[in-house]
């Protein structure tokens, strides 16, 4: 027996005329709020109000900037506004200890500087294949080892010349 196998299923159904339900339900509110600033505000600041709401209304119901809804964009800037800006692995509850930033880096870089005029170049291999057994151990466990010189180093911001 034969089946037919939709093809555009990507495209959604339109309701009324070209429209389709999210289009139909965004020219609704957008005459809805209309009509109630009509009814309240003055006419010239009606005017001054109304056209801008129109024009985000149009927007929000008809562009599709890289082939997505605006208001998923709207949305993904609010997230983005009032979200985290950097995201830990696997966090665990801490207070952190306020300090004074600039000092603790010059300390830092002053003794990461020292410490790459003390150790040859043989060494710094040793450390690295160490470090990177050690990075390995941890994504492997999904964070649930630690090898306590990489969990050192990572705290720990590199010096590069």
């Amino acid at each position: 027996m034969l089946f037919n196998v939709p093809q555009y299923i990507d495209v959604e159904d339109k309701v009324v005329g070209p429209l389709t339900v999210k289009q139909l339900l965004w020219m609704i509110a957008a005459g809805v709020l209309t009509l109630l600033m009509w009814a309240v505000l003055p006419k010239p600041v009606f005017f001054i109000i109304a056209i801008p709401e129109v024009l985000l209304f149009v927007a929000l119901a008809f562009y599709k900037p890289y082939g997505q809804p605006l208001i998923s964009f709207v949305f993904a800037g609010v997230m983005f506004l009032f979200g985290p800006k950097i995201y830990v692995w696997r966090r665990t509850p801490q207070k952190r200890k306020a300090s004074n930033v600039s000092e603790e880096k010059r300390i830092l870089t002053n003794a990461n500087a020292n410490n790459q005029r003390l150790m040859g170049q043989q060494e710094r291999r040793q450390m690295a294949l160490k470090n990177l057994s050690g990075i390995a151990k941890i994504l492997d466990s999904e964070g649930q080892q630690s090898d306590e010189d990489v969990v050192d180093m990572l705290k720990k911001p590199e010096v590069r010349k």
